[in-house]
């Protein structure tokens, strides 16, 4: 019996039980799309916070204010209030700290925003005219707030282009709305300018939903508060982001007055930490549930072998009938694997399209994006063959060791 003969003589033995060979193929199409779509929402949730965090500005260096103690109880990074303005100030001084090109101290507070009969809550930060440099971020309409206007603490905001449709501010320029303080009061701010979008940056938060007014107003009538919530740092290139980091551990270690860098009382993270951080949790997440649908594949191996041994069973009298007729082990051997394989080929590569075509589907219904990744998708019907032939290699195994004479006698 030659290749072509055997591998259609497989073929009609699983046409000939299709309802026992479609099960078995279920079980392996299951976990093919579950792997796919597993490693497609991995990557996908990756690029989507990588590309979040690029979007933050160029060359970024991000200082946040270190933990509050009460008691034994420690609050988390970014709790204290150890960062103030003037130390944004002083980062600027180019004598003392050359490698930074911009520095955008941030203050934020939730705000309720009034627009005529329209309101709208949302994240209110306080900076400087550097903010829409350091963060990379464009207008869209009017202008942004200049040096002259935080100087002079003049009530102006900037708008984010979802913020103003929510208020219903199509032609904003020069309207006036009203932002809550802490203290429950309302402050008219006129608006200058708007936005360009930037988009989402996760499932949480809107880059283009928040309104952007001097830091100094938002100090004095917002917050009531002179600490910031965290610096922005842009370093003059990104061969530079390393003496910049230096430059400003040093100046902050010196005006806050500590001696040993141990015991800072603020943290300084860069673009590339945030995204080897992010890409470090992802890789995990994307490993386990990996993990958990190739546990699928297992089952859907166990399928296979289980129902090449019932094959087997079914079959002695045949095996005998072909060995008496010459047939050879290793034909025996070779069209049951060929059956087995065909399984787990047709398995993997129905399973492949319905990972496919759900993740088309899938990101309609979800926040989350699913790269589907070429290498994952070819590797996971490779994977279901193998487990085919693994799967059916002890059955024909058994089949190919049948006597003849005993395989005839069988009833």
């Amino acid at each position: 019996m030659n290749l072509w003969e055997t591998i259609r003589s497989g073929l009609e033995a699983i046409t000939g039980h299709r309802l026992r060979s479609g099960l078995t193929v279920l079980g392996i199409l299951i976990g093919i799309a579950s792997v796919i779509l597993a490693v497609g929402l991995g990557e996908g949730t990756s690029a989507s916070v990588s590309s979040a965090i690029s979007s933050l500005g160029t060359n970024l260096l991000i200082v946040s204010p270190g933990s509050t103690t009460t008691g034994l109880v420690r609050g988390g990074f970014g709790s204290s209030s150890t960062l103030t303005y003037q130390n944004s100030q002083a980062l600027a001084n180019k004598l003392d700290c050359p490698d930074i090109a911009g520095v955008a101290p941030q203050v934020q507070t939730e705000g309720n925003l009034v627009a005529g009969s329209e309101n709208w809550e949302t994240s209110v930060y306080g900076s400087t005219s550097a903010w829409l440099g350091v963060r990379s971020r464009s207008m869209a309409l009017g202008s942004f707030f200049t040096p002259q206007e935080v100087t002079n603490d003049d009530n102006v905001v900037v708008l984010g282009e979802t913020t103003a449709e929510e208020l219903g501010l199509y032609s904003p320029i020069g309207e006036t709305i009203e932002v809550g303080t802490v203290e429950g009061a309302e402050v008219p701010f006129t608006v200058i300018g708007v936005l360009a979008s930037a988009g989402s940056s996760s499932s949480s938060t809107n880059e283009d939903d928040m309104a952007v007014v001097p830091i100094t107003t938002a100090q004095e009538v917002l917050t009531g508060s002179s600490s910031v919530s965290s610096i922005y740092l842009e370093a003059r290139s990104s061969s530079s982001l390393g003496a910049a980091y230096q430059e400003a551990d040093d100046e902050l270690l010196a005006l806050h007055q500590i001696t040993n860098p141990t015991d800072a009382d603020f943290t300084i993270t860069s673009q590339s930490s945030l995204i080897q951080t992010a890409s470090s949790v992802n890789n995990t997440l994307t490993f386990m549930l990996a993990g958990m649908a190739g546990i699928s594949l297992v089952v859907g191996g166990i399928g296979i072998m289980n129902i090449m041994l019932v094959s087997v069973t079914e079959r002695v009298r045949e095996i005998g009938l072909r060995k008496a007729l010459g047939a050879t082990p290793a034909v025996i051997l070779r069209q049951f694997l060929v059956e087995a394989s065909t399984l787990g080929l047709v398995g993997g590569l129905i399973g492949a399209a319905l990972g496919l075509v759900t993740a088309v589907v899938l990101p309609h219904f979800i926040t989350h994006a699913i790269d589907i990744s070429r290498v994952a998708t070819i590797g996971a019907v490779v994977a279901s063959v193998v487990i085919g032939v693994i799967s059916g290699a002890y059955p024909a195994y058994r089949a190919a060791r049948l006597a003849p004479i005993e395989a005839l006698r069988s009833e």
